[in-house]
């Protein structure tokens, strides 16, 4: 951080959207990127961070709102950290994630010129397009509300709901979600009801103490309905009673478990979880592949755009029969199972071991051959005793985490030298970086942004890069 008093910033005119949603201006020559503008807005900018070519800040005043602001339909607006852009129209945020997709190729990959980049493909459903959410017990409910001072802790009531936005340790109660369907928030209420009637003592999430921890509500387009209660002690005086009444009272669940995490963090992968009634799995489908999905299993969420990612990348590698098809970070085998039908064989490595395991399941399930799954690090997998074992792939499938991929897998890319490269990525900046370094033997022939997740800023890119000859 450059040396200097912070100071106000003032009569900034909102250019244009950044990486992360935030606004970006200029003041003196600099960039400064502004938390909770929209492109339009002009704003006075409290400093927090000043660095030699740019800064960054929050809103103290607003002189101008931006005419394409339109009125957010959610109570919870600002506070919760999920859907942050409700307060442009589904339209405008399109052409914003068109235009990060376009700003990263252009400042991260450096393209002088950039390559083909198809229209974003929006999403059917801007809201209720869910299909997993998580939600958190917490004695000691958010209040939002700035007069509010901490010695009066004792009037914070118990919550379920949301953290708040860059706030972990806190939680607020929510009134109504936009993302799941309608019976997630009726399971969501009924059980707060519920635990608050029969006095169970919600989790308090500083000191780790308490009962109730979370809930988990997943749902398929096959009407499939998962719930997963998680509780912070083996209590089954409390649980099964508990249980019992959640399944009287909404026959709609087909899978309902249990999982006792008493561990300080919320992640359950480490945990049993355990199936109190119903079926063991729920089933969700794309095109003749059924995928058996278990609690810990990982599936997109936005299901029909799933469909769209999925066949828009496994149509651009323009498979043929005889192809040897890599897919990196497989997953469940997502796209491998697809794609297995269009080619010879399909080789899938995934980092975590239980999604290999859904994998190799879903693959017997569907009476499968052609693939095979390896469970292990890319970084430490993808050797040359690797593509001697299984063959040197002439198309390579990539759908790596937010963090993108390891520099000395792309580098192994180059010397794989596969014909094609779709690049499947859901953070473009980090997509771009990586296919910088494959541009030295690369062309990226074409990129198509699509649209996973409305009301926030995040996009999803696939990129077809072909080796030149």
């Amino acid at each position: 951080m450059g040396r200097g008093k912070l100071r106000v910033r003032e009569q900034v005119t909102i250019e244009t959207v950044a990486d992360g949603g935030v606004g970006m201006g200029r003041v003196e020559g600099k960039v400064i990127f502004v938390e909770q503008t929209v492109p339009g807005d002009i704003v006075d900018v409290q400093q927090t961070k000043k660095y030699k070519d740019y800064e960054m800040g929050y809103v103290t005043q607003f002189h101008t709102y931006s005419p394409l602001r339109v009125t957010a339909f959610c109570d919870h607006f600002q506070v919760c950290g999920g859907c942050t852009w409700q307060n442009v129209a589904y339209d405008t945020q399109l052409s914003f994630k068109q235009q990060l997709v376009e700003d990263a190729f252009r400042r991260i990959g450096k393209f002088t010129a950039l390559p083909t980049i198809n229209k974003i493909t929006g999403s059917p459903y801007d809201k209720y397009y869910r299909n997993k959410l998580e939600f958190t017990f917490t004695n000691s409910g958010y209040i939002n509300d700035p007069t509010f001072k901490k010695e009066n802790h004792a009037d914070k009531k118990p919550a379920l709901g949301f953290h708040v936005r860059k706030q972990f340790a806190n939680v607020f109660d929510i009134k109504h979600c936009y993302l799941q369907p309608s019976l997630s928030n009726e399971i969501r209420l009924a059980l707060k009801s519920y635990a608050l009637m029969h006095n169970l003592p919600f989790f308090d999430l500083r000191a780790k103490t308490g009962y109730m921890r979370n809930v988990i509500i997943r749902n398929s387009s096959l009407g499939n309905l998962m719930v997963i209660i998680v509780v912070a002690e083996d209590r089954p005086e409390w649980l099964n009673a508990m249980l019992g009444h959640v399944k009287e009272t909404f026959p709609e669940i087909t899978s309902l478990y249990y999982c006792v995490n008493d561990k300080n963090n919320d992640t359950i992968f480490d945990r049993d979880v355990i199936l109190y009634a119903g079926e063991k799995y729920m089933i969700e489908q794309i095109d003749n592949i059924k995928y058996h999905l278990g609690p810990k299993s990982f599936f997109q969420t936005n299901f029909e755009q799933a469909k769209h990612l999925y066949h828009s990348a496994i149509a651009l590698a323009d498979l043929t029969a005889d192809d040897l098809v890599y897919d990196f970070y497989t997953g469940l085998g997502s796209i491998a199972l697809l794609a297995a039908a269009k080619c010879k064989h399909v080789v899938g490595v995934e980092l975590i071991e239980p999604a290999i395991e859904d994998a190799k399941m879903n693959a017997a399930f569907n009476n499968i051959d052609n693939c095979t799954f390896i469970a292990g690090d890319m970084v430490k997998i993808f050797t040359d005793e690797f593509m001697a074992e299984h063959g040197r792939a002439n198309v390579v499938i990539t759908d790596p985490p937010r963090a993108g991929m390891h520099k000395d897998v792309c580098l192994k890319l180059l010397e794989l030298a596969p014909e094609k490269i779709v690049y499947v990525s859901c953070n473009p900046v980090t997509q771009a970086r990586d296919i910088q370094i494959l541009a030295e033997k690369y062309t990226v022939e074409l990129l198509q942004p699509v649209d996973m997740f409305p009301q926030t800023y995040h996009v999803e890119n696939i990129a077809l890069l072909k080796l030149r000859k």
